[in-house]
């Protein structure tokens, strides 16, 4: 008589487990995919939404603030030399004057036609969160590339001013022995307010939040670096210097975020200002 064959008992509830796991496995794959995929396609429509602005629009807005204020220096360089003052001062007076009141005035106006009130919501780009100690990192590695570049194109920007610029005179920071410790005190306590704070964050706020990321073309950082070069008029032999020195500050506003390019800018800035401080110190 044969032995009955041993049935193999099958652990049903085991097997509901296992195949629930794998399930939930699948599901939560498909449900990351499809967040990607949303996260990605958000930030695609994002960028989609921005108007992208024409050729001749995208250098018009970008040439305009540096004409007005090229008009503004050289017409008040008589009236501020004959009160004693360096040319400089003319300068800044041009930024707080017309800068300044005409780039955030017009991206608070943008504001106004989008949201209805005077606002920066919604208008500038590039204002993704990082950690604070990548600020201090990115600010350093970046400044001191700009600076090693502009050093660098030095010999080209003494080139250009003698041979094709030479008819242009130089701005007159003051530190040359012919003015009074006072006028001096005066000029850089104005350049500390204006070209070491504020015209460097609403620069940063009009030219890389706003009109960079509305330019067209795969050559839009290249031309927007070249066009931000050129609005300063008043150091045309600067230029080639200036795009190619500018454009560590532009990589570091689109890839990390516009407050990184502003900090490095303020910096930038903050070494003339250090130099006529030390100067000013020094002075009996």
């Amino acid at each position: 008589m044969a032995c009955p064959t041993p049935t193999r008992i099958i652990d049903v509830p085991l097997l509901i487990e296992g195949a629930l796991c794998l399930f939930l496995k699948d599901f939560l794959k498909t449900e990351l995919l499809i967040f990607k995929l949303n996260r990605k396609e958000s930030k695609k429509m994002i960028q989609d939404q921005i108007e992208k602005h024409s050729t001749l629009r995208s250098v018009f807005l970008h040439l305009l603030p540096g004409i007005l204020v090229g008009c503004f220096y050289f017409l008040a360089l008589k009236p501020v030399t004959k009160m004693g003052y360096p040319s400089f001062f003319a300068l800044l007076l041009a930024f707080a004057i017309i800068l300044v009141p005409l780039e955030l005035g017009f991206l608070l106006f943008q504001g106004k036609k989008k949201t209805g009130r005077f606002t920066l919501r919604g208008i500038i780009s590039y204002q993704k969160s990082i950690p604070w100690w990548q600020y201090f990192v990115w600010v350093s590695i970046i400044f001191v590339i700009v600076g090693v570049l502009m050093t660098l194109f030095k010999p080209i920007d003494s080139f250009l001013q003698k041979n094709l610029f030479f008819w242009m005179p130089d701005v007159n920071t003051g530190l040359d022995g012919n003015y009074s410790k006072t006028i001096l005190i005066v000029t850089y306590s104005v350049f500390l307010i204006i070209n070491v704070f504020l015209a460097p964050m609403v620069e940063e706020l009009y030219f890389r939040g706003y009109l960079l990321p509305r330019m067209k073309g795969k050559c839009a950082f290249l031309f927007h670096s070249f066009l931000f070069a050129a609005i300063h008029v008043f150091s045309p032999w600067m230029i080639i210097a200036r795009t190619i020195g500018f454009l560590p500050i532009i990589f570091g506003t689109t890839k990390k975020n516009i407050y990184v390019g502003m900090v490095v800018h303020m910096w930038c800035n903050a070494t003339g200002f250090v130099t006529g401080i030390t100067y000013i110190s020094k002075m009996v």
